[in-house]
């Protein structure tokens, strides 16, 4: 398989794995709801790299990045995901979170003497557009809860591109040790056990935003899992074998088709047909993003 096959498999994982996260992320809180994800994962995916010989090639030149990746890709970006979620539901955070794409493009503006014009950055235009449409209008008609906005829209806004900046970085800072020969389940574990560390200290340290809303159950706890299977263990995992051998930009495009693949989801899921404005913003998204990497 391909890695544009690979990528747009874990944009589906990411997008379905967000509907299962709605009802544990608001019983939990963010930071709990994280914590238990990045614990699920990182023994799912420990065990794995242990039963492919994964954790042969990780070396301290790899080790390192592998961390730093997982502390902002993860730590900073999935969490502000999820507190994003929790306030605009999983079509608008999912939105939002596309915008790693243009993220991606701009990092490489910046690191790699990059330019955006013409096409690109007419695709720069078309992704914000594209968000702030969907983001801001929806039917007027009775829309389902999954579309309420709960506190200051601009917060979730602020902590959607804050994600999609994380999801970004992350990627570009996993790239070179992912080339050096590292394996891609290695990889992710690494990047799970180091979340999970930072999410531990927060605990430990009493912090007050780390404490969980209400008590974990054997419902919830399932929910965890199946989410922590799905977009940690499997997603990310997907994502690093993409970028192992496929470009950081065309990578961050097709993963950010998550918006598009919610829609039927979200329609099936809820028996609530997405506004037209819905389809619009996230049509002008891809096309967007499109525009940036085949330009």
């Amino acid at each position: 398989m391909g890695y544009e096959w690979l990528a747009l498999c874990a944009a589906f994982l990411w997008g379905f794995s967000s509907l299962i996260s709605v009802k544990p992320a608001g019983h939990l809180g963010t930071f709990a709801y994280s914590r238990w994800r990045m614990a699920c994962a990182s023994v799912i995916l420990g065990v794995g790299a242990l039963i492919t010989g994964g954790w042969a090639t990780v070396t301290m030149g790899t080790l390192w990045p592998m961390a730093l990746s997982g502390l902002i890709g993860i730590f900073i970006g999935d969490t502000a995901l999820f507190a994003c979620l929790n306030r605009i539901g999983p079509r608008r955070s999912g939105l939002l979170f596309s915008c790693h794409a243009v993220f991606s493009a701009l990092m490489g503006i910046w690191l790699f003497g990059e330019t955006l014009e013409g096409w690109k950055l007419l695709g720069a235009i078309l992704v914000f557009s594209g968000v702030m449409v969907a983001v801001f209008f929806r039917s007027s008609g009775q829309a389902h809860k999954w579309e309420e906005t709960k506190g200051s829209l601009w917060v979730a806004i602020s902590l959607g591109l804050l994600a999609a900046f994380g999801q970004a970085l992350g990627a570009v800072i996993a790239k070179p040790a992912l080339a050096q020969g590292l394996d891609p389940v290695a990889a992710s574990a690494i990047r799970m056990m180091t979340t999970f560390l930072a999410h531990g200290t927060l605990l430990l340290l009493q912090v007050r935003i780390a404490q969980p809303i209400k008590p974990i159950n054997w419902r919830i706890f399932g929910m965890v899992v199946a989410n922590s299977f799905l977009s940690l263990a499997l997603g990310m995992t997907l994502v690093m074998f993409a970028l192992k051998s496929g470009d950081v930009g065309m990578v961050a495009v097709l993963s950010s088709t998550t918006p598009v693949m919610l829609l039927p989801l979200i329609w099936l899921f809820t028996r609530v047909r997405p506004a037209p404005s819905a389809w619009l913003g996230a049509a002008l998204a891809v096309v967007g993003t499109g525009l940036i990497v085949t330009n």
